[in-house]
């Protein structure tokens, strides 16, 4: 499961509805969201795909702190 935070929004894309596997970097991944997403694969480059223990992946912007 990819657990997306785009925009404001939370949603849900299951992998194999992508065609995404654990064993693509991270830049193959968030192109492949991007084009199930209809948006330029440019508007991911400044997020973070975190890989959970379980097999799924959260793609989020970066966090800023301070």
């Amino acid at each position: 499961m990819i657990h997306v935070r785009f925009e404001g929004r939370s949603f849900e894309v299951n992998d194999r509805q992508v065609n995404v596997t654990g064993e693509m970097n991270d830049r193959a991944i968030k192109e492949r969201l991007a084009r199930h997403l209809e948006l330029n694969s440019d508007r991911l480059n400044t997020y973070v795909v975190d890989r959970r223990p379980g097999g799924d992946f959260i793609i989020r912007p970066e966090a800023v702190y301070g």
